[in-house]
């Protein structure tokens, strides 16, 4: 049974009113439709009647079957930072905790992306962190979307080795609530910078907060398993390196959706466009484990009609891969490929012209 705590359905409430601002967007590619709240959680409303629950709340959702993934029963999907050294954090998860320290700096959209930027605030109100979360299509598969996350530290002085840390959490509900089959794979059997991995904690239980310092276990904690059945979900807690002030951490988000876990196996494999390497190493899949989709019966071995996905930009190890960098500008006085290329046309008229003169044409 799934319970709706109403205080922090309140301070939810309470910090949008507070922003001035309320903003939010849905977004997609051929396969997958996103609903991006302005502080870079997921599940807005204004969607069509999902298949299933019949919510208008988009989520993750497919749009081949119209089924949404996080969005029926429980808004329980969101992200949290925060610092142990002090216990500052700050959250977005529409109903376990609501909105809690975070600020607007800036969300913008268009019809495939969007983009929210948020600061977290101490207790006294001033910014410690600003976070960025980038939604957007990626050309080496139509079954992924990417979500750059990059958190800057603003603290004024450097942040230590593990005391920066980072959550994402979800229920799977796929396609009513209660009825999925969930996986999660890619847990390394030694968690922690200490022993190579970012990934210090994973789970099952969806209904945690964002707020990364409160824990509650479903009992698979630090555990890689196979379609399990029932009310489940996923979450991912990171720890990561020293971070000077000003200095930026970067990462790689996943969410999607493909036909079976065949696709969505090989879609891991293509985000970079080439197939021999697996680009999402830790990862978590949800799909329905009984009755249909529409016309579709559900097969959770299969995993058809629908296999959702969530993960991470990762290695065997856990560590979370920075994306690369784009590639540096052409050195001083070297045109830019396009400019070359009308200097020769320029170049190869200027001949053409003298030709037809000596010609006398």
């Amino acid at each position: 049974m799934k319970l709706r705590n109403p205080s922090w359905l309140v301070a939810g409430l309470l910090a949008l009113a507070a922003s001035g601002v309320s903003a939010q967007a849905i977004i997609q590619n051929s396969q997958v439709q996103l609903g991006v709240e302005q502080f870079g959680a997921l599940n807005v409303g204004g969607g069509t009647p999902s298949t299933g629950d019949g919510t208008t709340v988009v989520g993750l959702r497919s749009v081949r079957t119209n089924s949404d993934s996080t969005s029926p029963g429980c808004e329980c999907e969101g992200w949290g930072v925060g610092l142990r050294s002090t216990g500052q954090f700050g959250q977005s998860n529409n109903d376990v905790g609501g909105v809690q320290n975070l600020s607007l700096v800036s969300f913008s959209s268009t019809a495939t992306t969007a983009v929210s930027v948020v600061n977290v605030l101490n207790a006294a109100g001033a910014p410690i962190l600003r976070v960025t979360h980038d939604y957007h299509p990626i050309a080496g598969t139509p079954y992924l979307y990417e979500v750059l996350v990059s958190i800057t530290n603003l603290t004024g002085a450097a942040l230590i080795s593990g005391d920066l840390v980072y959550r994402r959490v979800m229920d799977w509900d796929i396609p009513t609530p209660a009825s999925e089959s969930v996986s999660i794979q890619g847990v390394p059997a030694a968690l922690g910078l200490s022993n190579g991995s970012n990934l210090y904690r994973s789970d099952n239980n969806g209904f945690n907060p964002g707020n990364p310092f409160v824990f509650d276990s479903f009992g698979l904690k630090d555990q890689n398993f196979v379609n399990i059945n029932d009310d489940h979900g996923a979450l991912f807690d990171f720890e990561f390196e020293g971070l000077l002030d000003g200095a930026t951490r970067t990462f790689a988000t996943y969410y999607g959706v493909a036909p079976d876990k065949a696709t969505a196996d090989l879609a891991r494999s293509l985000v970079d466009g080439d197939g021999s390497t697996v680009d999402i190493a830790l990862y978590s899949y949800g799909s329905c484990f009984s009755g249909s989709v529409g016309a579709a019966a559900c097969d959770p071995l299969l995993g058809t009609p629908d296999t959702f996905i969530f993960g991470f930009g990762s290695s065997a190890g856990g560590v979370l891969v920075p994306p690369p960098p784009p590639p540096p500008p052409p050195p001083p006085g070297v045109p830019e490929p396009g400019s070359l290329a009308l200097v020769g046309l320029a170049l190869a008229g200027l001949g053409w012209s003298r030709l037809r003169r000596s010609k006398g044409v």
